[in-house]
């Protein structure tokens, strides 16, 4: 891209600096930020960019920083103050979604429910994934796969501790977490399912991923000199192959909702049957094939990444931290009793640090350390500062959960900071908001957070836990160079 990036500048500069003078924007008072070169502003740095050094220009430029990505102008809000401005005070200005080519891709055209834009469509899949998934009566419902899909993931780490080999968790909660979303979600089984196999689940998942991540020439510089750019770079055929795999395997989930004498009813079919409605009725608003894969896509990517990755990142935090460890587990044998053969979901409401130590882990490290972008419809104001419209917003996480304005030693991984504390994660908050806040929040945090503390109480319950040969865990420390959760552990004792 950086090659395309040299030989555009060097074309298109006459032509855009003549541009720039004929239309002056008004005059506004914008965030402080980085000094941007011309025409691709601070595109250049946006690999330096990643939500960790944005705590570092935060501290350098304040809670508001204002960026300028080729022609996409960004402003990055870091403090709890800014975040309320933007979440709660001006929601409804900033509520929809800017496009990017990776989140096209993943999520058909934006026609699912995290990065639809705002309006009639994106309010009927959301009421629609609330009631038929996400609702306390749905959740109740779905006991009974949580139980089945735990029991099997604590006789599967049983026979790991009985071999004393190291367990790969990553790929067990990973499996864990993608069959039991799949059943709630799809009603399909991947261990009785003909076209997929349940071990593949981290690894379609963090393609998916990678999909989202990518980046096209026409994302920064929109327009018809953009889009030729990618057609003649082949940018956009490179990103749809590399996400053909993710896409076959959610054509499969669709087909097997679409077979004759199908008897299950998921919100798929629910989908599938108001689709159908909807055409003989003639409504104006419809849905299509692309719907029912972008609500695919959402429950798979949002769903089983999101929950595996707090859930992973918990038990390197208390592998890090053994007096956490030794306090959570301390508390759950001695109110469950030792003699448990199973957990039950109604034995979370007797753990009063544990939830704590759950709080903790979201903290630190939230599924998106950027919450989704938003993109302002219209112009308003943080803290004084002109926001135009078509201005992405990005909230960081990151930086508001590592603030020590906001916590005492804040990268300490330390569950106690919330024992006299009334801070919850639920969107009210706005120095703790892993799911988000307002009217784009997150609509499977209540699902999401129960199936990681079943896991984790699982695995806290049941073993006790170490590292492997210290070589080996040095290797799986990092990946591609960034720091992130460990993948294998030892069990000493069940």
């Amino acid at each position: 891209m950086s090659v395309f990036l040299f030989f555009l500048f060097l074309f298109l500069l006459p032509l855009i600096s003549i541009f720039l003078n004929v239309f002056k924007r008004p005059k506004w008072k914008l965030p402080p930020g980085p000094k941007k070169l011309p025409i691709i502003g601070n595109l250049h740095q946006r690999g330096k960019l990643h939500p960790r050094n944005r705590r570092n220009i935060s501290e350098m430029y304040g809670p508001v920083v204002h960026l300028q990505y080729g022609f996409i102008p960004v402003v990055v809000v870091s403090s709890k103050e800014a975040a309320e401005e933007v979440l709660k005070i001006n929601d409804l200005e900033c509520c929809t979604r800017p496009e990017a080519a990776g989140m096209r891709a993943t999520f058909y055209n934006f026609k699912d429910i995290g990065m639809a834009p705002f309006g009639d469509e994106w309010s009927l899949m959301r009421k629609l994934s609330v009631v038929e998934l996400f609702s306390v009566k749905k959740l109740q419902s779905f006991k009974y796969i949580r139980d089945e899909e735990n029991d099997l993931f604590v006789k599967k780490i049983s026979e790991f501790a009985t071999r004393r080999s190291p367990v790969n968790l990553e790929r067990a909660v990973f499996t864990l977490v993608g069959n039991t979303i799949c059943r709630i979600g799809y009603g399909i089984n991947l261990y009785e399912c003909e076209f997929f196999d349940e071990e593949s689940v981290v690894d379609l998942v963090l393609k998916a991923e990678a999909v989202i991540r990518e980046t096209v020439f026409s994302d920064f510089f929109p327009g018809r000199i953009g889009r030729l750019v990618d057609r003649i770079s082949g940018q956009n055929k490179r990103l749809n192959n590399k996400f053909s795999e993710v896409d076959t395997f959610f054509q499969n989930i669709l087909d097997e909702h679409l077979k004759p004498g199908r008897e299950s009813s998921d919100i798929i079919d629910m989908m599938i049957d108001m689709k159908k409605k909807q055409e003989k009725d003639g409504d104006s608003l419809k849905f299509t094939t692309e719907h029912l894969k972008g609500m695919i896509s959402d429950i798979f990517v949002a769903g089983i990444g999101g929950v595996a990755g707090i859930t992973l990142w918990g038990m390197t935090e208390l592998i890090r931290n053994p007096r956490v460890m030794k306090k959570v587990q301390d508390e759950i044998r001695t109110t469950l009793g030792d003699k448990k053969e199973r957990i039950k979901e109604e034995d979370l409401n007797q753990l009063h640090y544990f939830k704590l130590m759950v709080k903790e882990i979201l903290r630190l490290h939230p599924t998106t350390p950027l919450l989704l972008p938003r993109e302002a419809s219209s112009h308003f104001k943080v803290q004084g500062y002109d926001i135009p419209a078509k201005t992405q917003i990005l909230v960081n996480l990151y930086a508001m959960g590592r603030d020590p304005k906001l916590w005492e030693n804040a990268d300490e991984f330390n569950p106690d900071r919330f024992l006299d504390s009334s801070i919850d994660y639920k969107g009210k908050n706005y120095e703790l908001l892993p799911f988000g806040s307002g009217r784009r929040i997150c609509p499977g945090m209540a699902m999401g957070t129960m199936l990681v503390e079943l896991a984790l109480l699982n695995l806290l319950y049941f073993f006790d836990w170490g590292l492997p040969e210290k070589d080996e865990a040095k290797k799986i420390v990092t990946r591609d160079g960034e720091e992130t959760f460990l993948a294998y552990f030892q069990v000493l004792h069940h």
